[in-house]
């Protein structure tokens, strides 16, 4: 293969069979349980890059499923995300995520920078309750729970949320082990119907892990909790501000 045609054909790794294919990628029957709680906000400030500023004590923990994505398959994530203000606009900074799927896991990492590791999180109706958990390995390190469909929320408000923009910290060594790529990156959902949206109550337990370290970010009380049923376009991303420049 001669070099001209590596540069043209280069989109991922590996070079003949990259682990993802390019977008866009479009999400059907999306389901997210998101808990929103408030914590310690000298834990945030420690966890939440500059320029970024932390807008309020509180945490959204996230389990979402995944049944019909396209290029990644089925599959399932949860993590932590922050609401932040950036230049006066207000929107979430990604600051953990685990899931059990590898093309979303190499195709968030190095096109969007989104902070994601291998574990097994689940999203699953038990009988009356809304229920997500996150294994990382054996070890049980999330559970969350929320009454199912108790009250209905409003569509319109529900999507201008998810239309808010999201923050991701991208970061990609270099063969020397330095940092090439340190950068804050800014994307946005895109074409977004949401089908369902529904609240009622909810309790989250977090618990220690060396290597998922979601309790530092203690759950002190839960604020509310919602369930949306959404289709949506993941968007690519514009770096808004280089660490390294």
């Amino acid at each position: 293969m001669d070099r001209e045609t590596v540069r043209k054909t280069a989109f991922a790794m590996p070079l003949t069979s990259p682990a993802f294919p390019p977008g866009p990628y479009r999400f059907v029957d999306r389901q997210y349980f998101i808990i929103r709680y408030r914590t310690d906000p000298e834990a945030l400030r420690r966890v939440v890059p500059e320029p970024l500023e932390i807008v309020e004590p509180v945490v959204n923990y996230e389990f979402i499923r995944m049944p019909d994505s396209t290029g990644f398959g089925d599959y399932t994530e949860s993590g932590q995300v922050i609401p932040v203000r950036f230049e006066g606009q207000l929107g979430g900074y990604t600051h953990q995520m685990f899931l059990n799927d590898h093309p979303p896991i190499a195709g968030g990492r190095e096109l969007w920078g989104f902070p994601k590791k291998l574990a097994q999180p689940t999203l699953a109706v038990e009988t009356d309750t809304l229920v997500g958990t996150l294994n990382y390995g054996s070890i049980r390190i999330a559970t969350g729970t929320m009454g199912y469909k108790h009250r209905t929320l409003d569509l319109a408000a529900e999507t201008k949320g998810l239309g808010a923009p999201n923050f991701l910290l991208k970061i990609i060594p270099h063969v020397d082990g330095t940092a090439r790529i340190c950068e804050l990156v800014k994307y946005y959902l895109e074409d977004i119907t949401v089908k369902g949206a529904w609240t009622g109550p909810a309790a989250l337990d977090l618990y220690p892990h060396a290597l998922a370290p979601i309790a530092e970010l203690p759950v002190l009380e839960v604020l509310s909790a919602k369930h949306l049923v959404a289709d949506l376009t993941l968007g690519l991303g514009t770096v808004v501000h280089d660490y390294l420049a």
